[in-house]
């Protein structure tokens, strides 16, 4: 596999966020130099610690995917209940929208991946028996639970991979019974 970088979560320094309700660990973002105000696409990693609202990202279409913990109810800002968010169940959703994120079972960890509408766009898949994995634009594979055979690398809990450009498909192996893969494809978004 060629243009393939190892992602480690635990390894990556986290940020506290403003309001003091959790912290991000920011696995990548691009293209190349692009930041926080001008990115097409960003992958990170939230650990919610209490109930908060979710910042707002105009422009921006979200997925999230609980990875640890019991999972957290989102609500809208008058209250009224969106959505139940449980354990290895992606939701995608547009980053203008005011939630608010209630944790009545206690802190979790979430996977979140971020493109810019119109821009980039992204595809999450939750995966847990061998399959060939077919890459994007930019390929990310990270584990949420178990072990995984990744091509030639060995990846345990918030490991994985991070590949640049198509390529041939990655053969991933689950080596645990409880084993979960997020397999995420990121593209240009070339429609009319």
């Amino acid at each position: 596999m060629s243009a393939a970088r190892c992602i480690d979560v635990g390894a990556i320094a986290p940020q506290r966020w403003k309001n003091g309700a959790g912290l991000t660990r920011e696995i990548a973002l691009g293209p190349a130099g692009a930041g926080l105000d001008d990115f097409g696409w960003r992958l990170s990693v939230a650990e919610l610690e209490r109930d908060a609202p979710f910042s707002a990202f105009p422009g921006i279409d979200r997925c999230i995917v609980v990875i640890d913990g019991a999972g957290m109810a989102l609500h809208d800002s008058a209250g009224a209940p969106v959505r139940t968010l449980a354990p290895l169940e992606p939701w995608a959703f547009e980053g203008e929208h005011a939630l608010h994120a209630r944790l009545a079972l206690g802190p979790c960890r979430d996977f979140n991946v971020m493109t810019r509408r119109g821009a980039w766009r992204a595809e999450l898949q939750v995966l847990r028996e061998p399959a060939p994995l077919a890459r994007g634009d930019v390929t990310a594979l990270l584990v949420a639970q178990g072990c995984w055979q990744l091509g030639g690398e060995r990846c345990d809990v918030l490991q994985g991979l991070l590949l640049d450009g198509a390529g041939e498909a990655v053969h991933a192996v689950p080596l645990a019974a409880d084993a979960a893969l997020l397999h995420v494809r990121l593209c240009h978004d070339r429609r009319p």
